[in-house]
């Protein structure tokens, strides 16, 4: 009777786990979408773009293919828990890892029931529109540029600046139309006039937004020491004609 249970609870573990290979199997051949590729496309995002949507206060439409909605990775890049450099925490049940790339192997194999497989897309697949090599510590060869590849880029960014940024929304989606154009899809060229970012971005922005204020700090005690100077020869200048003129006034004849 007790070999009878045992032999049932091994096959039904064993039946268990052919089940869930077989899950892992198919989720495997769902996804064709690079995790690091969508990263990248993310971080290009929230560095060189988001900073002037929120300047003009402006919110992406669910239409758009850069809205996080979008992308399929969004739930499970939100429950990455980083602890330290050695240490990164599963959001859903809290499992340790020595790295992020562990982390990202036991999403895809514990929890790859919260990708967003039915409404998103792959964020990776507009890296080619939004140069993610850049941030990817890529370093291109010294190939000649394709023409066609640059002009399929090139489309592509604009399709996104068109429908992201329609210029019949109002001023604010036409000055980041215009502003999207030049940070990204002017690039998109063998000539190599224009380089990708050129309207800088987040670190940009803090750096000169400390090295003003820097300067300030700087400057102010400056200031206040020269405009010190300048009341104080006023002053000196003043006491002086007093006392002269005071001098005039008792050497006149009575």
């Amino acid at each position: 009777m007790i070999q009878s249970r045992a032999g049932l609870s091994c096959v039904f573990c064993c039946r268990n786990l052919k089940q869930e290979q077989e899950q892992e199997q198919k989720h495997a051949q769902e996804v064709h979408c690079s995790r690091e590729r969508s990263r990248a496309a993310r971080k290009v995002i929230e560095e060189y773009l988001t900073p002037f949507m929120e300047r003009e206060n402006y919110q992406l439409s669910s239409k758009c293919k850069l809205h996080p909605e979008n992308d399929i990775f969004t739930d499970q890049e939100e429950h990455k828990i980083y602890i330290d450099r050695h240490e990164w925490r599963c959001g859903y049940c809290k499992k340790s890892f020595r790295e992020e790339k562990f982390l990202d192997q036991h999403f895809d194999s514990r929890h790859y029931n919260f990708l967003n497989l039915s409404h998103g897309k792959c964020l990776g697949d507009l890296c080619g529109a939004l140069h993610c090599d850049a941030v990817m510590n890529f370093k291109s060869s010294r190939s000649k540029c394709n023409p066609a590849a640059a002009a399929r880029n090139r489309h592509l960014c604009e399709n996104l600046a068109d429908n992201c940024f329609p210029i019949s929304e109002g001023p604010s989606a036409g000055r980041l139309h215009e502003l999207f154009l030049h940070q990204f899809c002017d690039a998109h060229t063998c000539s190599g006039k224009h380089k990708p970012f050129s309207r800088g971005g987040k670190d940009q922005s803090s750096f000169f937004r400390l090295a003003a204020g820097a300067l300030i700090l700087v400057l102010l005690p400056v200031f206040y020491l020269f405009l010190y100077l300048v009341q104080s020869d006023v002053k000196s200048r003043t006491q002086e004609l007093r006392r002269i003129s005071k001098a005039g006034w008792k050497s006149k004849p009575s």
